[in-house]
């Protein structure tokens, strides 16, 4: 029996467990597993490190912590589905909020304050998608694009699920992940040059057992979806769905896709106020219009006004209104395991600290900053500022395949002179070769963009 007590495991002391064992008539722990098989049992020591003090333990993790390198140290233009916009500082005094931090979705129906906090945010980003009806957050993109076509198909009764080919790699593999073995998937091939969705190929694999077509706008390749009117019309000639993801801070500039047909609004809420976190601070949405269809295939909490009867200050019969939320999981339907409450509130004040303006003079600074930034690297010899045509919100394709390097060793030198290059695309996209996808917001200023410019031009000349 060891001598060693650990603090944070009762029953310890070795006089207790002794007097435990004795109670229980075993002569050690090891009768305890008398029941596992012996050829189940593990007949050696485990190979792994030795126990360390929690001092020890907090030293070697921050240890492991500082060989990381982050935006704060180095300029960033790495996007493709995490992206660096401003976090007010407010933001981060309500993620330290006692009353709006718990461990998950949390579940305590009393809690007015969180329930009336997410009503706002829901209210305000329903505002801002021009839709009815927003849900609490889901865990991120993926799963809010998921559960978007899972409720299509609810919906229609139908199997089949169309997606662009230009969606997110990683995002298309969580849909297809959710939707199998159920749901049937396709995909619909885009111009090459412009990387607008072939409207030919979609007419050709539309049909009345399509349940949704889903499409990215902006897209991951940073392009503007201009033909949503041209995929509604094809969609609904034959009774589909046209569900449409979407960056929300793009909504300040562009019109939601509810104006050009969609019928699902999905998106991520991590540009509205959350800061990359290594992958984390993602969280997503879905939105629709306020029809009983709709709303009764939401999976997850809604928050909303609602019609009561009650008796007393508003007298008997007469109607009242009251804030309220629905738990909308019903017996056959996905389980969704919301992203906790907060946030979606951080999202709801991050959107009212902009206040009427503040998303049309945003998202017009990170277009002008794109703008420039492709203008200025369009001059360096053998580089393509945009690899397509289409016009483009804040993330951009830049063409390397003249200069005779590869992306890879760009991004290598770029790191170098303590930046972070664009994602390589030549396994995600090998049609566009050693191309990158840029990302340029408002946190960019002049002097950033131009020592990208310099810099890739001093890598490519040399």
């Amino acid at each position: 029996m060891t001598n060693k007590v650990h603090p944070y495991i009762p029953n310890m002391v070795p006089e207790v467990k002794e007097e435990m064992l004795k109670e229980i008539g075993a002569q050690s722990t090891m009768e305890l597993y008398s029941c596992i098989p012996e050829e189940l049992q593990l007949k050696k020591d485990m190979d792994i490190p030795e126990a360390l003090t929690e001092y020890e333990l907090r030293r070697h993790v921050e240890g492991l912590l500082s060989k990381n390198i982050s935006a704060n140290e180095y300029l960033n233009f790495l996007g493709a589905g995490c992206w660096q916009h401003f976090v007010p500082a407010v933001c981060d005094e309500v993620n330290q909020r006692a009353e709006f931090l718990t461990a998950y979705a949390g579940e305590p129906y009393e809690d007015h304050g969180r329930y009336q906090a997410l009503f706002e945010y829901q209210s305000l980003l329903a505002e801002l998608v021009d839709m009815d009806v927003v849900n609490v957050p889901t865990f991120d993109w993926g799963q809010a694009a998921a559960t978007s076509i899972r409720m299509a198909a609810r919906i229609t009764g139908r199997k089949k699920i169309l997606l662009a080919s230009t969606v997110a790699p990683e995002r298309s593999k969580i849909v297809v992940n959710y939707g199998s073995p159920e749901l049937e998937f396709d995909f619909v091939g885009f111009e090459e040059n412009t990387g607008l969705l072939d409207l030919d190929d979609l007419a050709s694999k539309l049909s009345n057992d399509t349940a949704a077509i889903y499409f990215e706008n902006p897209s991951y390749l940073g392009f503007i979806e201009s033909q949503g009117a041209e995929i509604s019309k094809l969609a609904k000639k034959h009774g589909a769905l046209m569900v449409v993801g979407v960056d929300p801070i793009s909504l300040g500039v562009l019109a939601p896709p509810s104006q050009y047909g969609a019928d699902i609004v999905c998106g991520d809420l991590q540009p509205l106020g959350m800061h990359m976190n290594y992958s984390g601070g993602q969280a997503g949405f879905i939105a629709t219009r306020d029809e009983e269809k709709f709303v009764n295939e939401y999976p997850s909490r809604l928050f909303g006004i609602v019609p009561t009867v009650k008796e007393g200050e508003y007298g008997f019969g007469d109607v009242a209104y009251e804030r309220t939320s629905f738990a909308l999981r019903e017996k056959g339907k996905e389980s969704v395991g919301t992203q906790t409450a907060l946030w979606g509130i951080t999202a709801g004040v991050y959107l009212s600290l902009l206040g009427p303006n503040g998303m049309y003079e945003l998202g017009q600074t990170i277009m002008q900053n794109s703008q420039y930034a492709v203008k200025q690297i369009n001059k360096i010899p053998g580089v393509k500022g945009s690899r397509l045509s289409s016009p483009f919100f804040k993330e951009f394709i830049i063409d390397f395949n003249d200069t005779g390097l590869s992306v890879e060793a760009i991004n290598k030198k770029l790191l170098e002179k303590k930046i972070f290059g664009g994602k390589d695309l030549s396994k995600e996209f090998p049609e566009y070769g050693q191309s990158a996808l840029y990302c340029v917001t408002e946190v960019h200023t002049k002097d950033d963009l131009d020592q990208l410019i310099t810099s890739l031009k001093e890598i490519v000349t040399n």
